[in-house]
């Protein structure tokens, strides 16, 4: 039964085609394991070669024999296994950043290095449909846009997949059980220090008991329909940006730039002109994090008055500038 949902999902969207090499992140728990075991048994009919990508965070005791058990486990079933091990808590600390910044920093570093070490041309995760509305969740008690609301991307950019995202905790839990997987347990995972183990142990199960025992269904149906929805609203706008682009230069900063018609870009209604800012600055810098909605405001009352040479500074590394009837994105 799972196997046939992870085959269904993987047609729906699109995530996997046929020669195509997969990266997949294993840390040893039932997600990965899951993941690892379905994509290994529905290799010859994908038609698809897979890898192994594990991260030893050296944090807890057992982070050696959880990277042992992977690596037997690939040794088992045939997959090159590909290891990192790093002290994510000395990472953080020279950086100035969180644990959990810093892991997941780490570990798509290095999921990168494997994909560009064996030529793949995928990542898959193991995201589940629960973390996808614990994750949705966490958007909205941060103040999220409408865009926080499709929580975790099914895939994005092309590359990074993920296949058991309309599994929920339950089967996967189920199938590791059937297929003797014995998977590895973060213990962690209990201890309601980070945003997410609090919505997880303790949100979720107190809307489950007082509420709706469907939430994560629910939750999930709510980030299906807001996918759905920005699909549609970035079709609109990608066509909308075409029509006001005028040019990208390469300076002689080595900084990269685009521009805008903004008498065109003006006359367009709000939420357009605020995607066109988020999908410029993208497009320009290749990501739009850290950029907020006063950024964006900003950037559109700078556009609204065109007085002289006013430039706004949203994030470090970019800068917008308006100048005769031009709108400057550089990066």
């Amino acid at each position: 039964m799972l196997e046939d949902k992870v085959l269904s999902t993987i047609k729906k969207y699109h995530m996997i085609e046929k020669k195509d090499k997969v990266v997949i992140g294993v840390s040893g728990g039932p997600d990965s394991m899951t993941l690892l075991n379905v994509l290994n048994n529905l290799k010859e009919k994908l038609d698809i070669k897979i890898y192994v990508a594990h991260i030893n965070h050296m944090i807890r005791e057992e982070a050696d024999e959880e990277t042992e058990y992977v690596k037997k486990f690939c040794k088992k079933i045939g997959v090159d296994f590909y290891l990192k091990k790093i002290d994510v808590v000395a990472e953080a600390k020279q950086y100035k950043i969180g644990t959990e910044e810093a892991g997941r920093n780490i570990r798509y570093n290095f999921f990168e290095e494997v994909l560009n070490k064996v030529g793949a041309n995928k990542i898959a995760t193991a995201h589940n449909s629960n973390d996808n509305a614990e994750t949705v969740l966490m958007n909205i008690i941060r103040g999220t846009s409408v865009s926080g609301l499709k929580g975790i991307e099914k895939i994005r950019d092309g590359k990074f997949i993920r296949p058991i995202i309309e599994c929920n905790r339950d089967e996967v839990e189920e199938y590791c059980k059937e297929n003797d997987l014995d998977p590895r347990y973060d213990k962690t995972n209990l201890e309601n220090i980070y945003t997410r183990n609090k919505i997880r142990n303790l949100l979720i199960p107190f809307i489950k008991k007082e509420f709706n025992p469907n939430i994560i269904e629910g939750i999930n149906r709510l980030s299906n329909i807001a996918f759905e929805e920005e699909q549609f609203i970035n079709k609109i706008v990608e066509k909308e940006f075409n029509k006001l682009f005028i040019c990208v230069n390469n300076r002689e900063d080595n900084k990269k730039e685009i521009i805008l018609n903004m008498k065109e870009f003006n006359i367009l209604d709000y939420v357009i002109k605020s995607k066109l800012v988020i999908y410029a600055i993208t497009k320009v810098a290749g990501n739009a994090i850290g950029i907020e909605k006063i950024h964006v405001d900003d950037i559109i009352k700078l556009c609204d008055n065109n007085i002289g040479n006013k430039f706004l500074v949203p994030k470090k590394g970019i800068k917008v500038y308006v100048k005769k009837g031009k709108i400057f994105f550089i990066a």
